[in-house]
């Protein structure tokens, strides 16, 4: 089954504020994520709570999509997270159906083919943006719960098989480079 996404999820802007060296909340930033669109673990409070924050606190669950620049992501906003709010370089997706699971919606944000039709449809030329009209519009094919889960086992297992991979080419050539040195001696 395939649905629009704006049909099953509401989709609002991030805000804009002004950063304090020491907040009560934290204003989250592309800066934040790493590469592959995880959350960094080190996270400090640079936001102060006042009434607009609140109305924009992220809730677990919620999808944070990188929608500015060159590195569009998709991450899913987790309840162990301190109290963030996300900045406009971010579209929060907040799901209103409980038969998406929101890791299966940011799975599908960041396949490939997703990326591609996203950009395709990108915006502006200095800054590119994905607007929240194509976002609304986006077709998401929702499988059962059950198959969700299986799917993000298995890009989970594939995401350790390829950082396996790295770590013994790492090991491999740092072998061969040691072996060289002694052989030099």
């Amino acid at each position: 089954m395939k649905n629009r996404l704006d049909n099953i999820a509401t989709i609002q802007t991030g805000i804009f504020a002004k950063t304090v060296s020491k907040g009560d909340i934290v204003y989250l930033q592309v800066k934040h994520f790493d590469e592959s669109g995880a959350l960094g673990s080190v996270l400090h409070p640079d936001l102060e709570y006042d009434s607009v924050t609140q109305k924009h606190l992220l809730k677990p669950g919620d999808v944070l999509f990188a929608a500015k620049g060159t590195k569009n992501f998709a991450a899913v906003y987790e309840s162990h997270n301190p109290q963030a709010v996300a900045s406009t370089t971010f579209f929060v997706i907040r799901l209103k159906v409980d038969n998406v699971l929101p890791e299966y919606l940011a799975w599908k944000l960041n396949h490939p083919i997703t990326q591609n039709f996203l950009k395709r449809n990108a915006i502006g030329s200095a800054i590119v943006s994905i607007s929240k009209a194509v976002l609304d519009e986006l077709e998401i094919s929702i499988p059962d719960l059950s198959t969700q889960r299986t799917i993000l086992k298995i890009a989970e297992l594939r995401k350790k098989e390829k950082q396996l991979k790295q770590q013994i080419e790492t090991l491999k050539e740092n072998q061969i480079q040691h072996q060289i040195l002694n052989a030099l001696k």
